[in-house]
């Protein structure tokens, strides 16, 4: 890493293909940032394709909360089984007092997904591609396999705190192989609520497992009570059209937005399909709808 402790950044390489320094940097940092990597044009379709889905959704039906400060989801049916599905999860202050929305739906979602990349068009174009290949291969996943997609909305004034966890905790596989692919579909900023990670972490220990323990509960164990050195966390700020990949044992958060902008952001989580895949994963998919890589079509 650079002597100002910034985490690894680097103009996004022509073909995609990581160099040496790129595959070391992410080994020691747990994080790799690649300016440049989504046009502006594909973020502003993905960004679109969002709103039509919103536009379309009544949360009057639905009013489901995300928030990983208060874990509403671990008996939320509707979350749990999201996993096959186009779902959207609320703000934990998307309300006022009397109940109702306080301002435009797409400023009171906490996020949509998990299954866009294979359900719909747009994001599928998005999602699937031998550009990202390139980058799962060069960073040793030559089997990887997408297994959930998250549209983060990040809305102003109310967009929640994020705190430090691991994706490995959910996204759990034996050997651990998950992978995180986040997109800017707008700048991310300190002052926005973009995300923060704590570099060469991810070589610790995987400090909590999120697993079923029942048909609609779920259960968050702590198997490692030592805390984060946060002090040490480093904000990963990112202009539109960056790609940040990180280990699925990378420490990361992000601050609440008390901004007056959104901070728009799309995440496909891969794992390695040669690795055991646990059915007590709260994450689980019809046998309908498998898993595809990102060069195989639907």
């Amino acid at each position: 890493m650079s002597p100002d402790n910034r985490l690894p950044q680097f103009a996004t390489p022509a073909g995609r293909r990581l160099t040496p320094e790129m595959v070391a940097a992410f080994n020691e940092a747990g994080v790799l940032i690649l300016e440049g990597f989504a046009s502006a044009a594909a973020c502003d379709a993905v960004r679109t394709r969002a709103l039509e889905l919103v536009d379309a959704f009544d949360p009057a039906e639905v009013r489901s909360v995300f928030s990983t400060t208060d874990q509403e989801q671990l008996n939320d049916r509707y979350f749990i089984e999201s996993g096959d599905k186009i779902r959207f999860f609320l703000e934990r202050d998307a309300f006022d007092a009397a109940g109702r929305l306080r301002g435009r739906k797409e400023d009171c979602l906490n996020k949509m997904g998990h299954a866009m990349h294979d359900l719909d068009p747009v994001f599928d174009r998005f999602s699937h591609g031998p550009e990202l290949a390139e980058i799962a291969s060069g960073l040793g996943n030559t089997s990887p396999a997408i297994i959930q997609s998250m549209y983060i909305f990040k809305p102003p004034r109310i967009g929640g705190e994020v705190v430090c966890h691991q994706d490995s905790t959910y996204i759990y596989t034996e050997p651990e192989s998950c992978l995180g692919f986040w997109f800017a579909l707008e700048d991310a900023t300190v002052e926005n609520g973009c995300m923060y990670f704590i570099p060469g972490q991810h070589r610790g220990p995987l400090k909590q497992r999120n697993y079923r323990v029942g048909e609609f509960k779920l259960k968050t164990e702590v198997v490692d009570t030592s805390p984060w050195p946060e002090h040490l966390k480093v904000p990963a700020e990112a202009k539109k059209g960056t790609l940040v990949v990180f280990d699925g044992r990378a420490p990361h958060m992000s601050g609440p937005n008390r901004s007056d902008r959104s901070r728009h952001a799309y995440t496909l989580h891969v794992i390695d399909r040669r690795c055991h895949y646990p059915a007590a994963n709260w994450l689980q998919r019809s046998p309908d709808l498998p898993l595809r890589g990102f060069v195989e079509a639907a």
